[in-house]
Formats: structure tokens, sequence, C-alpha cells
């Protein structure tokens, strides 16, 4: 056993974010683990690109209200304790709302050293669609 240092807080690479959002790396997996984990703090309207994981991604919500939406148009809100799977190769995205910062842990696992695929940002027109179609 023994204690992980903490990390600094980075600021999220613009090229794969809107908006400031902040991370903290918990813990980078070393084979045989594939695991990574990883504290995310959304800005209000700050969210990730479009993106999917070939192992998929767990994310659990610490604070404050967030949006995950995928490509066919699901909308899920999360607030403090929800837990929202993404299944592998699934597109997807996930911040802010409008008016609230959300944090949550974000777990993956690496598949042959790659978690995820990036791909285009978020539209403004697609992330306030989001907001109209929110469901629990």
């Amino acid at each position: 056993m023994k204690l992980i240092p903490t990390t600094p807080t980075a600021k999220a690479p613009r090229e794969r974010f809107t908006g400031d959002v902040y991370l903290n790396t918990l813990h980078n997996g070393q084979a045989p683990s594939r695991l990574v984990a990883a504290m995310v703090r959304f800005t209000p309207g700050a969210r990730t690109n479009w993106h999917s994981h070939p192992l998929g991604q767990t994310l659990h919500c610490t604070d404050g209200t967030g949006i995950v939406a995928t490509r066919d148009g699901t909308v899920i809100v999360m607030r403090p304790g929800d837990t929202v799977h993404t299944p592998p190769g699934e597109e997807h995205w996930h911040g802010g709302t409008r008016d609230s910062m959300m944090c949550h842990l974000a777990l993956v696992e690496h598949d042959n050293g790659e978690s995820a695929t990036w791909l285009e940002p978020v539209t403004d027109q697609d992330y306030e669609t989001a907001h109209t179609q929110t469901r629990r």
C-alpha cells in the first residue's frame, strides 16, 4: 500500500474542451492495471468535445450539475452521487450546465495504450439542444 501524491491541477487542453475545464490525475495504471482515473471540474457552459472510449467510461458526479449526451440524442442530467456509464465506442460529451459548475470522477481503461478517441467540438446549438432534452 502507498499514498499517491496529489498531482497539480492542470487546465484541460483547448483542442479537446470548450470553456474552462480543470483536471487532476488520480491514477494512471501501470501494467497489468489499465485503469486511468481523474477528477474533472467544468465551469458553467464548459464541456468536452465529442469522444468515445475503446473500453467505455464511467463518470461519477461529486458536485454541481452536469450533462452527458450521446449522438442518438440521449441526454442525462448528472447530480452529486449519480454515476453514468458509456459503453465502448459510444460517442458522447459531458460538461457543466449553463448555470452550474460540475465535478466528476472519470474512470477509463487503456486499450493498447489508448483510452479515448477525440472528435470535433460540441456546437453551441448541440449544447443548447441538450438542455431542452434533459431527462433523469
